[in-house]
């Protein structure tokens, strides 16, 4: 599905293998340790190769990880993209410990990153909704939301968004919020 906004910027979302699509930025969902992990972050890595892990072990040398709710970022190693941005989403606990809005900072960090690196095709997966818990509508609005006020402000270097979602269930719950 792709939403096409009156200013021409696109948000498209598919299933699928992130580590396959060809963009500027591709958006890792990390954790704070910058350690690298399962999910997405271990397949980000492995498809990527050690380069990453090696920047990654140079920033925390340097700052000693990333906090929940930022990001940073890497070259893209042999992955089709140029950049990284290793996001930091929160871990869901009840919803009242402001999750929602560290889960946004994520989306919009990385939107900020990408303006400042001129990256016009960016792609990110769902954040937090793996083993950080966080309910999957819950985090597909915030993403979305934050995702389509971006695109439609015309602000930044962002030409196209793609949201990769894992399975079925997840591209028709993001479709159903976009429509």
């Amino acid at each position: 599905m792709e939403r096409v906004f009156p200013n021409g910027r696109k948000l498209r979302i598919l299933t699928g293998d992130i580590t396959k699509i060809a963009v500027d930025a591709i958006v890792n969902a990390a954790n704070s340790a910058l350690a690298g992990g399962g999910g997405v972050d271990g397949a980000i890595h492995r498809a990527g190769g050690p380069s990453i892990m090696r920047e990654l072990d140079r920033i925390r040398e340097a700052q000693g990880g990333c906090p929940t709710g930022s990001a940073v970022v890497t070259s893209a190693g042999v992955l089709p993209a140029k950049y990284v941005f290793h996001a930091v989403g929160p871990r869901y606990r009840d919803g009242k410990h402001g999750e929602a809005d560290m889960l946004a900072s994520c989306y919009e960090t990385c939107l900020k990153l990408a303006a400042k690196l001129d990256v016009e095709t960016i792609s990110f997966p769902a954040i937090s909704t793996g083993i950080y818990g966080y309910p999957a509508e819950e985090a597909a609005r915030i993403a979305a939301g934050v995702v389509s006020k971006h695109l439609d402000s015309g602000e930044g270097s962002v030409r196209e968004v793609i949201l990769v979602l894992f399975d079925q269930s997840s591209y028709k719950l993001y479709e159903r919020l976009l429509e």
